[in-house]
């Protein structure tokens, strides 16, 4: 072959990476809400043509001096956008298609190959490492949403030994930021690995739904429907377990509003991802189909809610995302809001911290201080949404999503300053909200941190098993069998819950018109649960560590009801922990 036909190959395949790349910094740079997804789009199509090429003409191009890395480049860029096209639509076939060459690319090596074969040209070498982790790091995220245990442990593994290979291979390069990474990452999986044979949180129709009671709530369907289409998830606290820009507490529940994939769905992706890895080791590749994602499907479920997941915004960008969603809502369409946040400024965090149950009952007025010594205006009627400093923008207050009451939403408010948010009640512009609030004050053991596991309410809500095990003073290190029986046990509590609520007399038809929605009814049966568990956790009077609900629900599901009780006793004697509870101690007049 002469060198100018590979020279020129080689100056086309560059071009093509420009003018896709060109394509890929657009389709980044839009929001991952709302319009836009023709930018992606044409990223694909640009990706496309790019990786036909180097298939059709891949000898001409390493002769002319394509190198491994650069096909790793192309491939990782098409993985970034498959992984936004399933944070855009929530499609799991894209999140597979995202694995599959994420799995290709670190199979083959092209980044750690490229690096160990820089030679002299150290910079060249370090700009290759750098490459290899981020890349990991994506791959990450990608592999832990895809429940993939063996491969997370794996690339955890590879990530602590390539920081420390590239510590040592470039001394003069500060790494501090890598290790603050690794640091989270370690935080991360402690708290999302606690309990090893836990199922998972995404809705399982074998577990999660229960024929007995099909009939019960069918019966909803003579009035109004409210379906979940859209859901904005965001949380913002001090020192929040994170990894990347995915928190522990939006984490879960991004699953939790997703399907569960069926057992052929799954197959299908194992033998994609087998293939992925064990063909075509030698060469610079092109065996990965590009569109391989598109013939993954699942025809057995109905497609996910779509998710907007920002981290650590502003409250102005948080009103934006939530204007711009509510524009493409329909009227049988309702939008979730999912807000975990704390409502300490940065200036009294020190001061102020969740009490456990170990602490006296501390009274709420020494608890939220006035933001000013002189001020009127109480500290405890608002979300913190900042880095630092107090007051201000940093503020979000309930009154702030009153205008987003025109249409139909569900809130989910995980914070000691939730309470603040009941004003919406009754104050709606037009579609009255529902809202599940957090207790003012997390339970725990005597000793134990509450946070270590992520916001507790969002804990029961996501993971009502692991939450009970928790809050339960029970290891990671018990018995599977007995794990195992008592999700069982857990399961059968919460069938029970959803029979009894859906015959109630006097439902509130705001809870009504959303209880045929799967995601949200489990969210509302976990409530249930979570409540009553906390109830006969504790034996104080006041309230401060329920959650709460509104408009309420019936009496018929409150923590005082004798079917609501029961399961949860025989499910703490299952597990040796009911000297944990209080199950003598009964309120009456607790009705929310």
């Amino acid at each position: 072959m002469a060198d100018g036909e590979a020279s020129g190959a080689y100056r086309e395949f560059k071009a093509l990476t420009e003018a896709a790349d060109r394509k890929y910094a657009r389709a980044r740079d839009v929001p991952l809400y709302g319009g836009g997804d023709h930018h992606s789009r044409k990223a694909f199509k640009a990706y496309t043509r790019l990786w036909r090429a180097q298939q059709e003409r891949r000898r001409e191009l390493v002769a002319g001096g394509l190198r491994r890395w650069e096909i790793g480049e192309v491939a990782s860029r098409i993985g970034q956008l498959y992984y936004a096209r399933y944070l855009r639509t929530a499609e799991p076939r894209s999140l597979v298609g995202a694995y599959v060459f994420y799995e290709a690319i670190y199979s083959r090596g092209y980044f750690s190959a490229a690096a160990q074969a820089g030679g002299g040209d150290k910079h060249q070498g370090l700009l290759i490492r750098y490459k290899e982790l981020r890349f990991i790091a994506r791959f990450l995220v990608v592999a832990m949403l895809m429940r993939r245990a063996e491969a997370v442990d794996h690339l955890v593994g590879r990530l602590r030994s390539l920081v420390e290979e590239t510590k040592s291979a470039y001394p003069k390069t500060n790494f501090k930021e890598w290790k603050q990474v690794l640091q989270e990452l370690g935080r991360f999986l402690k708290a999302d690995g606690a309990y090893k044979g836990s199922r998972s949180l995404r809705y399982d129709n074998l577990f999660d739904s229960f024929p007995s009671n099909l009939a019960s709530i069918a019966r909803f369907h003579s009035k109004r429907v409210l379906k979940l289409k859209e859901a904005v998830l965001t949380s913002y606290h001090r020192n929040e377990v994170k990894f990347t820009e995915l928190t522990l507490d939006t984490f879960r529940m991004l699953q939790c509003l997703e399907w569960e994939p069926t057992g052929s769905y799954q197959i299908n992706a194992k033998e994609l991802t087998e293939n992925g890895t064990v063909s075509d080791q030698s060469g610079p590749s092109g065996l990965i189909d590009i569109h391989l994602s598109a013939e993954i499907s699942d025809g057995n479920l109905p497609s996910n809610p779509q998710k907007a997941i920002i981290y650590h915004p502003t409250v102005s960008h948080l009103l934006a995302v939530l204007a711009t969603i509510c524009e493409d809502l329909s009227q049988d369409n309702i939008l979730l809001i999912y807000l975990s946040a704390s409502g300490f400024t940065e200036q009294s965090i020190n001061c102020q911290k969740y009490a456990s149950s170990s602490s006296s009952y501390a009274r709420v007025t020494s608890m939220y201080p006035v933001d000013k010594p002189n001020s009127n205006i109480r500290s405890d009627n608002h979300l913190w949404l900042g880095p630092r400093g107090s007051g201000g923008p940093n503020n979000l207050y309930p009154e702030d999503l009153i205008p987003f009451t025109r249409y139909p939403l569900f809130l989910v408010i995980d914070s000691e300053n939730s309470h603040a948010f009941k004003v919406i009640h009754n104050s709606e512009k037009g579609e009255p909200a529902a809202l599940l609030l957090s207790p003012r004050i997390a339970s725990a053991m005597p000793g134990a941190e509450s946070m270590g596991n992520g916001s507790q309410f969002t804990y029961f809500l996501t993971a009502p098993m692991q939450a009970f095990c928790q809050l339960a003073g029970i290891t990671s290190e018990i018995d599977s069998d007995t794990y195992a029986n008592a999700e069982n046990k857990l399961l059968s509590a919460l069938e029970q819950y959803e029979g009894i609520l859906c015959t109630s007399v006097g439902l509130n038809n705001v809870w009504g018109q959303i209880l045929p929605d799967p995601f949200l009814r489990r969210l509302i049966l976990r409530f249930i649960f979570c409540r009553a568990v906390i109830f006969y956790f504790h034996p104080d009077e006041n309230g401060e560590h329920l959650p709460t609900c509104l408009p309420s629900l019936p009496e018929s599901v409150s923590p005082n009801s004798e079917a609501i009780k029961a399961p949860i006793l025989m499910l703490a004697e299952n597990l040796v922990v009911s000297d944990q509870f209080h199950f003598r101690h009964s309120i009456h007049n607790n009705k929310k």
